[in-house]
């Protein structure tokens, strides 16, 4: 993971207090203002990292009629939109927006090989988040149950993600690197990656399959924001590596 600080525009970082909306990114926040256009991406308002595959704008952050909006501002880059709870999703193509309804809303896109995460905090949301307690021994995604040994699968390319502290950014590991950390052959890892890609493809996840254009490199991409997005595998899961799975 290459070292980075998240800085903010030349007049430094906002107190994010005193402001309606607040952009968490590393453990740090930046206030938005009302009358703000706040731009995320290389060369922004918060500038998140040098990568080069990552655009100098990504997202804007701003305030129109009355509703708080995301814009995605670039050009080729899609981004994962989740509420805080991970309950609905949405993926944010290039030129879309999405309005910011929620209390927590978690952002997380990829440039390159390195995946990244941060939040978004509305003082004032137009709906309220609950919360539910899922079912022992299985995770339920809209009406796919995915098994134990399918969560490892997930949670091994998820774990540099997982493993930073707050919202960040971590690369994700190869399926051979990812089998690796499992114990298992890479054989059996890429029959569990297909089952759950063509599981979640089924209930309408985006990016999992593409035919012959598309790259392995692409769909675990893919199925790591949306497992973060969407809550499938949490920064608490990971002991769960070292205790090995079913077969």
């Amino acid at each position: 993971m290459r070292a980075m600080t998240a800085i903010a525009a030349a007049q430094g970082p906002r107190d994010a207090a005193d402001e309606p909306v607040q952009v968490e990114y590393c453990g740090e926040s930046f206030g938005v203002a009302p009358d703000d256009r706040f731009t995320i991406g290389r060369d922004a308002d918060l500038s998140i990292d040098d990568n080069p595959f990552l655009h100098r704008r990504l997202l804007e952050v701003s305030r129109f009629e009355g509703l708080w909006l995301l814009s995605n501002v670039g050009s080729r880059l899609a981004v994962t939109v989740s509420d805080g709870g991970g309950r609905l999703q949405s993926w944010l193509a290039p030129g879309a927006r999405l309005p910011l309804v929620f209390g927590r809303t978690t952002v997380v896109f990829t440039a390159g090989p390195t995946t990244y995460e941060l939040s978004i905090h509305v003082a004032e949301p137009l709906f309220t988040e609950t919360s539910s307690s899922p079912a022992d021994g299985v995770t339920t995604v809209g009406e796919v149950t995915l098994i134990h040994s399918q969560r490892l699968m997930i949670l091994a390319l998820a774990e540099p993600m997982l493993q930073r502290e707050g919202s960040g950014m971590g690369e994700i590991p190869t399926s051979a690197q990812a089998a690796a950390r499992l114990g298992w052959g890479i054989t059996r890892f890429n029959r569990k990656l297909d089952n759950v890609c063509d599981k979640l493809d089924r209930i309408g996840v985006r990016g999992l399959r593409g035919g012959l254009r598309a790259h392995a490199t692409n769909r675990r991409i893919r199925l790591v924001e949306y497992a973060i997005a969407a809550r499938i595998v949490t920064r608490d899961d990971l002991p769960l590596l070292d205790e090995g799975g079913d077969p």
